[in-house]
């Protein structure tokens, strides 16, 4: 946890450089590509996942190190053509992992956060899920664990594949000539996370994108076909989490509601957006057809609100990287009241994003919760020192009073508007 927690502290602000880069070049090219709240919805969305891995919140059914362990028949050293060709075994369970949380229902949960944003752009490449609990497909990873690649460097191909999978997520790069045959380029992942029936389940590599021209899956950007982003079922809000568990609550209702027990069983295995005939008759859902119409989640907020909701995500991201800085110190169960708090934190702010009337609780929950962290710290916000645990109090109880006030105000502009 301690490594991944110092890596992220290279990568993150790497990737918040690069999403300034992004926003400056659009503007220069006159490509508007960021939605304010979009934004902030995608960096809060990587703050739960980030935060949720470093806490060790995700369980493995068996890990690689066991498979080596036991089913490693070699014995070999980590050369430099070792790593190669762990990238590639990684690469190539990337694939799989990614095609079958497309394809199968239940798995669809972990992954609709990454497709949720009706935007392409950097930002949206952090959207990952904090749902993803379970780490179920470690088994794709059986190759390399038959012929001994060592436990360590699978530890370390794991970041960087993942890391190289964000500078893709752009609108602002065309196609790439001869290197549209080998690498995912822009121009590829666009199709992916388009919904248009033309590119819908397509082009799930991560790095090379060998692996859907093998298996059948690869299809062209068109350009005539401009890519309509975001999922069939539009997650209408802002708030990661509840997009997080949103599709799982689908799934769940609708077992409940079948009458039959065949229905109830297998729906989850089903292809994604599967649903019993009896509850979809029951219960219709809306599912986007017509692309030259769809209108873009909005909310309509001021200039005010927006620039509210980015001091709310940078004040977040600030304790984060403290918790990242300060794991060892903090140790157990403090590093778990901690996350509990950044996990309330991006609720609270992403639920008055939303002008829901469940803002002002949500605000006042984590006003509370976060006093009585200091409280119980003894005043010290977990080694933070006097000043700043002063500054986080005092931003505890502004916070609610400007919820407050935004909640009230821009309801009232809403009403007026609709």
């Amino acid at each position: 946890m301690e490594a991944y927690a110092q890596a992220l502290n290279i990568a993150v602000p790497i990737f918040l450089l690069l999403i300034i880069i992004e926003e400056v070049a659009a503007r220069i090219m006159g490509k508007p590509v960021n939605r304010g709240l979009d934004a902030v919805s995608s960096l809060s969305s990587g703050i739960t996942n980030v935060v949720k891995d470093v806490l060790g919140l995700s369980i493995g059914i068996f890990s690689y190190g066991w498979m080596v362990e036991h089913l490693a028949i070699f014995t070999i050293k980590s050369t430099w053509l070792v790593f190669v060709l762990a990238f590639l075994v990684k690469d190539f369970a990337g694939y799989w992992t990614h095609r079958w949380a497309h394809e199968i229902n239940f798995l669809w949960n972990r992954h609709i956060v990454h497709h949720s944003s009706e935007e392409y752009n950097l930002s949206c490449a952090l959207r990952q899920s904090i749902s993803e609990i379970f780490q179920l497909f470690t088994f794709l990873l059986l190759p390399a664990a038959i012929i001994g690649i060592p436990t360590q460097v699978i530890a370390v191909i794991g970041p960087i594949q993942l890391f190289l999978q964000f500078w893709y997520h752009t609108r602002l790069i065309g196609k790439m000539g001869p290197l549209e045959l080998i690498l995912v380029t822009p121009s590829h992942h666009r199709v992916h996370h388009a919904m248009n029936k033309e590119y819908l389940d397509k082009n799930y590599s991560q790095i090379f994108i060998i692996w859907d021209k093998l298996f059948g899956t690869f299809q062209e950007e068109l350009p005539d076909v401009p890519p309509v982003y975001g999922v069939k079922r539009p997650v209408h809000t802002w708030n990661p989490i509840i997009i997080g568990w949103q599709h799982f609550w689908l799934l769940l209702t609708d077992a409940w509601r079948t009458r039959s027990w065949w229905d109830k069983l297998r729906l989850w295995f089903m292809p994604t957006g599967w649903r019993p005939a009896d509850v979809a008759a029951a219960y219709p859902i809306s599912i986007v057809e017509d692309f030259s119409h769809f209108e873009k989640y909005d909310t309509y907020p001021s200039k005010a609100l927006i620039a509210w909701s980015w001091v709310q995500l940078w004040v977040t991201l600030g304790l984060m990287f403290w918790l990242f800085n300060q794991i060892a110190e903090i140790g157990m169960p403090g590093m778990l009241w901690y996350g509990a708090f950044l996990f309330i934190s991006v609720f609270s702010y992403t639920t008055l994003m939303d002008k829901s009337r469940w803002a002002v609780l949500t605000e006042l929950l984590r006003t509370v919760f976060g006093i009585g962290l200091i409280w119980w710290q003894g005043w010290n916000w977990f080694g933070i020192g006097d000043f700043f645990t002063n500054v986080i109090a005092t931003f505890c109880g502004l916070s609610l009073f400007v919820s407050i006030y935004f909640y009230a105000s821009q309801r009232k502009v809403e009403a007026a508007v609709f």
